[in-house]
């Protein structure tokens, strides 16, 4: 510190900006930024400029946004290049318009924070980035040259910005190769890919981190460079140490994968923590990943749940799509159907084509919160109109249903018919629809056809129901012994229809040998699934002893199950089973039993 600026510190405002910055350097943040905000204040542009940098550091006073753009913006007004430069950066990164904030350690641990969402202001990045390019701030041109090659269309003029990069670049700032070399990577011929390397080479020299991790993606790719994986690793090593997320992130995986560095699932898993933290979404999926899948980490599900949570906040669909199933199965604690519906939910709406399927299946299973039917129908159409089969027969569903808006059994044929190309479950049910004559001209022959495609392919709706339009001879020729091995398949499937359909040809009167106890067995695994006729079936094989011996409790229990789903044979049996059980007895005291 120069004692001659203690003196004229309260007479010069030069004098005491130096002031204040030696005391920065000697460690005295409080009594530095003091000095500087005095200077600040006595309109000196380039103490303003230094003081709306302590603000942004937090350095000597509390980090604030607001406080840094009001004292950078008198410092650019002041025509200080450096501030005008700083301001278009804040103004493109949508700093400007924000309410002030502190950020601590606790808030970067905190997964359930609230999005912080940014508004960029390009309009006005451009403008002062063109006054600092104006005053010869080679970082600003280098941004004034970017804003006009990859900002808003409105503002794009690229030829424009390649000579602000040129003037960049020709001053030697490495934000000036940088992106001079990007501008030349996207013409994509040799001549320039060879040129962008080169810029990007010199960036990465003068230890821009930005520039040291595109060189590791070029050079793990082979583009413009030799193709090496642990050149890459060291490259990304570099950039990570500098801060740079992406390098984190691309650190992380090779060290996991073993890529081009000797395997470290730990140390691998760590640097994909710490750029999860820093907000790659991507990052912060693989740790929720990691944790779940277990393997070389031990399996944690309670962590797997806050990073998969924390991705999926950010906008990862397969974060929330994985959290949805850890909630499904109850891993790591209980099972929550509704919080499972909730993430399933959200990686619909972050465009999961997959969820948006499970989304629809679970709305025609009669779940599902209110509007999720008029999203998933309005997801299916556009998919469909795009060419998606899978989202054309879920649209085709919707339709003939009525799910998320009016019924057109026409127009759900339609779609269900451009799916039948190529999946075997829209096989089913466009060859339903003919069967039934819904939607279309009904023709029993051809819907058999379909339904028979549908069989082959292995979907068990289809096995049951062409298995009952051969038994009944509907749409062809009886083939009761092919039936029954359709239903066969089904009932494998776990298809309850089919389990009954099994049990009563065993049953008898249907060409083939009678297998009782088989038939109870099939009969009472249907009537444990729901099935109401298989539970009356059951009954009465039990109350009257079919297979060999009677068991009236277990008889009474399906009967009742049977009455309570609206079998009106099964009061009969039950008044029939209390007079068994409570016999009468005529003159003499003999007691009689009813047939």
């Amino acid at each position: 510190m120069k004692i001659v600026d203690r003196f004229l510190a309260p007479a010069s405002p030069t004098a005491r900006l130096r002031l204040g910055l030696s005391l920065l350097e000697s460690g005295r943040f409080k009594d530095g930024v003091a000095q500087i905000s005095r200077a600040a204040q006595g309109g000196l542009p380039d103490a303003q400029f230094h003081l709306g940098q302590c603000y942004l550091d937090g350095t000597g006073v509390p980090e604030s946004i607001t406080e840094a753009v009001r004292w950078m913006t008198a410092a650019a007004e002041g025509e200080h290049a450096e501030a005008q430069f700083k301001l278009a950066l804040l103004c493109m990164r949508g700093d400007t318009g924000m309410a002030e904030q502190r950020s601590s350690l606790t808030d970067e641990l905190a997964f359930d924070r609230a999005d912080e969402r940014k508004q960029s202001d390009p309009v006005s990045a451009i403008l002062w980035a063109r006054r600092a390019s104006a005053n010869d701030s080679r970082e600003g041109q280098a941004l004034l040259g970017y804003i006009l090659t990859a900002g808003p269309n409105a503002l794009r003029d690229e030829a424009e910005g390649e000579r602000w990069y040129l003037a960049s670049a020709g001053a030697g700032c490495p934000q000036g190769h940088l992106g001079l070399g990007l501008l030349r990577l996207r013409k994509q011929t040799p001549e320039d890919t060879a040129l962008a390397v080169a810029e990007i080479e010199k960036a990465a020299a003068a230890g821009l981190g930005d520039a040291l991790f595109l060189l590791g993606a070029l050079t793990h790719a082979g583009i413009g460079v030799p193709r090496s994986a642990e050149r890459a690793v060291e490259l990304y090593a570099r950039a990570a140490e500098g801060g740079i997320v992406a390098a984190q992130t691309s650190l992380g995986l090779a060290l996991l994968n073993g890529d081009g560095v000797e395997r470290n699932p730990i140390l691998g898993e760590t640097w994909l923590r710490r750029a999860g933290l820093a907000g790659d979404a991507h990052a912060a999926a693989l740790v929720g990943h990691l944790h779940a899948r277990g393997g070389d980490l031990a399996p944690n599900f309670v962590e797997a749940a806050l990073w998969l949570e924390r991705a999926a906040k950010a906008g990862y669909a397969g974060a929330a799509r994985t959290l949805s199933q850890l909630y499904q199965v109850g891993l790591g604690g209980a099972q929550d159907s509704d919080r499972a519906a909730h993430w399933l939910r959200e990686a619909a709406n972050l465009g999961s084509e997959v969820s948006q399927v499970d989304l629809g299946n679970l709305i025609l299973a009669g779940e599902g919160a209110p509007g999720d039917d008029v999203r998933t129908r309005h997801w299916f159409e556009r998919s469909a109109r795009q060419g998606n089969l899978a989202a054309a027969f879920n649209f085709g569903i919707c339709l003939s249903h009525g799910i998320g808006g009016g019924y057109d059994e026409a127009q759900a044929a339609l779609w269900l018919r451009k799916a039948a190309e190529e999946m075997p479950i829209a096989q089913f049910w466009y060859g339903r629809m003919i069967a039934e004559g819904r939607g279309v001209v009904g023709d029993a022959v051809e819907g058999r056809a379909w339904i028979a495609r549908a069989a082959e392919g292995g979907v068990a709706e289809a096995q049951a129901m062409l298995g009952e339009m051969m038994v009944n001879g509907r749409g062809g020729p009886v083939d009761r012994v092919q039936a029954f091995h359709l239903f066969e398949r089904a009932a494998e499937s776990g298809h309850v229809g089919a389990i009954y359909a099994l049990a009563a040809m065993l049953d008898g009167g249907y060409g083939l040998k009678p297998d009782f106890p088989r038939a109870l067995s099939l009969f009472r695994a249907a009537a444990e699934a729901g099935h109401a006729d298989a539970q009356l079936a059951a009954g009465r094989y039990l109350a009257r002893g079919l297979t060999g011996s009677k068991d009236e409790a277990e008889a009474r229990r399906w009967f009742e199950a049977a009455r309570g789903q609206g079998v009106r044979e099964a009061a009969a049996e039950l008044e029939q089973l209390d007079q068994i059980s409570f016999p009468k007895r005529d003159d003499s005291g003999a007691a009689f039993f009813a047939a």
